[in-house]
């Protein structure tokens, strides 16, 4: 499915009178099962008033990695540069957090309210490259869609 179609899509999750983590759950449960190179989606989200990051909801093999110091793998180098960030192969990256043995590439796009960075939504490929500006702008969609319900 084309990220075209998949607009629709989650405008009619945001519709829903449901709570905030059902609905990123769905979301979550929509872009795996349809992007073929989304193995793993999920979200983190600051923790209160601490540099580091929380595991909200997500979709794939479980992590270990439920928090996240702010520097501390791409996750955390969003958290700081506020910049999206697409890691083709994570084997070339020094800063990378191993969630799995079968992750080849990963893509970070922050998520901001009110300017401020609150979170982020973290997908891991199995297949080394398989990002392109089109993942970067539907996901860029995605994120500011969520952040009008935060």
């Amino acid at each position: 499915m084309n990220f075209s179609e998949l607009k629709p899509l989650i405008l009619e999750i945001f519709k829903k009178k449901v709570p905030l983590d059902d609905i990123l759950l769905e979301i979550c449960l929509l872009l795996e099962s349809k992007v073929e190179h989304y193995n793993w989606v999920g979200f983190y989200f600051k923790n209160g008033n601490r540099n580091e990051l929380k595991l909200g909801p997500y979709v794939g093999e479980p992590t270990d990695h439920v928090i996240i110091p702010f520097g501390k793998g791409i996750c955390g180098q969003v958290a700081l540069s506020n910049k999206n960030f697409v890691v083709p192969d994570v084997s070339a990256q020094d800063n990378y957090i191993a969630c799995s043995l079968t992750v080849k590439s990963e893509i970070v796009i922050p998520i901001f309210v009110n300017e401020e960075n609150v979170g982020q939504i973290d997908i891991d490929s199995n297949t080394t490259d398989p990002f392109t500006e089109e993942d970067e702008r539907f996901l860029e969609f995605v994120c500011k869609k969520v952040s009008k319900v935060l």
